[in-house]
């Protein structure tokens, strides 16, 4: 495999957690006999440009498909953040009935729904259809497509005001394309945003299960001034946020554009990340040890419940929890009797590779089970508030990572 940003062969692996199916591939009921498909989820550390990433064993288009399940509205916290930045941009790049916001992947229209409920023109770029129809039934319009250059080319050259995307850089195959279309499709003045996980912080807390093949890439602000500046884009500003345990939100804008000052920020966190160490190899060793130790954790939690006759079941049929399950080897429900997920489009459906099946959260209320793993440990907060009446039953929260927790 080469480098998808400066094409170097890659030869250090950063972790390898086998083989497993596209973590959103859930399976229906008509799939059953059906066989999944397993591909190698290898991440590589480039020495030279330090960005990390897997290969493209899956096309994108395979993955974003129209029959996606991820909704971003499901997530109520997620929903006030979405809520949160837009009355940020808004007041920070004072923009109004003139200026155009477009959001790559906007999803079901969770973030630009508050730019329109203010009469600021949006448009959304998304491939899957599903989520896009949701969207549009708000209101908002939405290409149906992957932003690319060859997209911006034909419909928007030098068009945005402010090109946003939260969860998606992670997602790009190409990601220099990519970026050379933010770069076409901005007005001369114009600001991007993009929002994703910091590896940093992967790294710190053992985050392996953000580890998917809908991610191609895992970011630092290191790795990116690199690639943004290839491309003619500059960061002028970072903000450190806490959501997806630990998030980076970049704010870049034409080299050519002197109108906004690059905040100390910037080199602040540049400074940092080579401090801790993010281009030496040193770095990325030692990451697969960590990562077995949660796995034999998790294993011993289940196989001493289940050997004591307690219950346990999942809450969220998120990316991150199939990483988890697929790489601990849990194959049906004998370890985890079931999991529930407040999405229609993941309920009656199983888990991919695990072959859990997904219901209803009223299925807690039925059963009572001892124990309830939040696998998207992210908003465990969340989800333990919303089900903190399972603890008038018995019931006790389990995360996994950075290390099991039951509480």
């Amino acid at each position: 495999m080469n480098c998808r940003h400066c094409n170097n062969h890659l030869t250090h692996i950063f972790c390898d957690l086998q083989t497993c199916p596209p973590s959103n591939a859930m399976v229906n009921s008509e799939a059953l006999n059906h066989t999944e498909i397993y591909f190698p989820l290898k991440v590589f550390v480039c020495e030279k440009c330090w960005l990390v990433q897997v290969d493209e064993i899956e096309r994108a288009e395979n993955i974003f498909n129209d029959d996606y399940t991820y909704f971003s509205s499901f997530s109520t916290s997620w929903l006030a953040h979405a809520k949160r930045y837009v009355i940020e941009m808004i007041e920070r790049f004072k923009y109004n009935q003139k200026s155009l916001i477009v959001e790559i992947a906007s999803n079901d229209g969770y973030l630009l729904q508050y730019f329109h409920e203010k009469n600021i023109p949006v448009l959304g770029v998304e491939p899957t259809t599903n989520t896009a129809l949701v969207a549009k039934k708000k209101g908002i319009e939405c290409i149906e497509d992957f932003f690319s250059e060859k997209l911006v080319r034909e419909k928007l050259v030098g068009k945005a005001d402010l090109i946003l995307g939260n969860n998606v850089l992670a997602h790009v195959p190409d990601i220099n394309d990519f970026i050379k279309g933010v770069k076409l499709a901005l007005k001369p003045e114009g600001v991007n945003t993009f929002e994703f996980p910091h590896l940093c912080k992967l790294v710190e807390f053992k985050q392996f299960d953000t580890v998917y093949h809908e991610h191609f890439s895992y970011l630092s602000f290191t790795s990116l001034k690199s690639v943004f500046e290839k491309q003619g884009l500059e960061f002028f500003d970072v903000q450190e946020l806490t959501t997806h345990g630990g998030s980076l939100r970049i704010f870049t804008k034409h080299i050519e554009d002197k109108s906004k000052q690059i905040s100390p920020s910037v080199e602040s966190l540049l400074k940092r990340e080579k401090d801790l160490g993010v281009k030496t190899l040193e770095y990325y060793q030692g990451f697969q040890e960590k990562v077995n130790i949660i796995k034999n954790e998790f294993l011993s939690f289940l196989l001493t419940a289940k050997n004591e006759g307690k219950k346990v079941v999942g809450y969220g049929a998120a990316a991150k929890g199939n990483t988890l399950l697929n790489y601990c080897g849990i194959k049906g429900n004998d370890l985890i009797d079931y999991v529930v997920d407040a999405s229609p489009y993941k309920q009656n459906r199983l888990l991919p590779g695990s072959r859990i099946p997904v219901y209803h959260p009223d299925k807690l209320k039925e059963t009572k089970p001892d124990y309830i793993i939040i696998l998207p440990w992210n908003l465990k907060e969340e989800i333990s508030l919303q089900l903190s009446q399972m603890r008038n039953f018995g019931s006790k929260f389990v995360v996994a990572i950075p290390g099991l927790e039951i509480f």
